[in-house]
């Protein structure tokens, strides 16, 4: 049974679905429920080679991020769920991984979209993938077309 549980939001199709989807574990569960954004770490640096730090566009990536944060915490109150939310800023892998061990949560629930070809496939990492193979506890993913 899982009694605690990590949902990984980013205001997605995806992740909205994944959001419906873990309303009706925890309600069922009685589960106690945790949200995360993740601001990935790449997005506050500017250029290419010779990257560098704009505080400006920190802060602007940062309020972008809670934005997607506060509004996965009010679709959940309105659904009728409490949860603990908090926005890291990391590699999205590792963050979420680490912030699961932190909490000690049973389940993360993570959603993902199926890509076109397989050349989108390739090229692109898959966060959801990536979970399973890292993460301490079991990943539940939820598929969006």
């Amino acid at each position: 049974m899982n009694r605690r549980i990590l949902l990984t939001y980013d205001g997605s199709q995806a992740g909205q679905k994944a959001l419906l989807d873990c309303q009706e574990v925890a309600q069922m569960q009685g589960a106690e429920l945790f949200l995360i954004a993740v601001m990935p770490q790449d997005s506050i640096y500017v250029g290419g080679e010779g990257a560098f730090y704009d505080p400006q566009l920190g802060e602007i990536e940062r309020k972008k991020y809670e934005g997607i944060l506060a509004e996965g915490l009010r679709r959940l109150s309105e659904l009728g769920l409490n949860a603990k939310g908090e926005l890291v800023v990391g590699h999205p892998v590792e963050a979420i991984v680490d912030y699961a061990k932190r909490v000690n949560v049973d389940l993360i629930v993570a959603g993902h979209k199926h890509l076109d070809s397989w050349a989108k496939r390739w090229w692109s990492g898959s966060v959801s993938k990536s979970l399973i193979e890292h993460s301490h506890c079991s990943v539940l993913v939820v598929i969006t077309r």
